[in-house]
């Protein structure tokens, strides 16, 4: 019969994973304050627009994976700093754009070679051609699981 609760090798494979998510993070988000004065939120949103150019605001949500008000409030702080513009209705969030500045494109510029590092270091460096390969394959499952998931 089916267990509601994982087994302890499930729960410690999934605690193990969402430490080392959460340790990530906050890595990646103490080596852009530190070296350019972006958050990890300010990175992935600059990331996005320079991957896809100017989008709509559902558009870039969908992107992120993240919540209308959310990204409202990260990018009312990214305009506010001169990284992205908003043009269209104001009271319509699909129908309002975003894209990058100039100083948008310098930031990401300058942030990107330092969280390239970081992320192959602790990542890419050493990790054996078919470990990267099964890591690859659990990540491409559980993304097309979610996809496929009704919730």
């Amino acid at each position: 019969m089916y267990s509601m609760w994982l087994s302890a090798e499930e729960q410690r494979v999934w605690r193990g994973y969402l430490a080392m998510v959460a340790e990530l993070q906050g890595a990646m988000n103490r080596q852009l304050q530190r070296d350019c004065g972006l958050s990890l939120a300010d990175y992935d949103v600059l990331v996005a627009l320079s991957e896809r150019g100017e989008q709509r605001m559902f558009e870039l949500g969908e992107a992120l994976s993240w919540e209308q008000s959310r990204l409202s409030h990260q990018l009312r702080r990214m305009r506010d700093r001169g990284l992205v513009t908003r043009h269209g209705a104001t009271d319509d969030r699909r129908g309002a754009t975003v894209a990058l500045t100039d100083s948008g494109r310098a930031a990401l510029r300058t942030a990107a070679p330092g969280h390239a590092a970081l992320v192959r270091g602790v990542l890419f460096d050493r990790m054996p051609p078919e470990r990267l390969e099964a890591l690859s394959e659990v990540i491409d499952t559980v993304r097309e699981r979610l996809r496929n998931s009704p919730v």
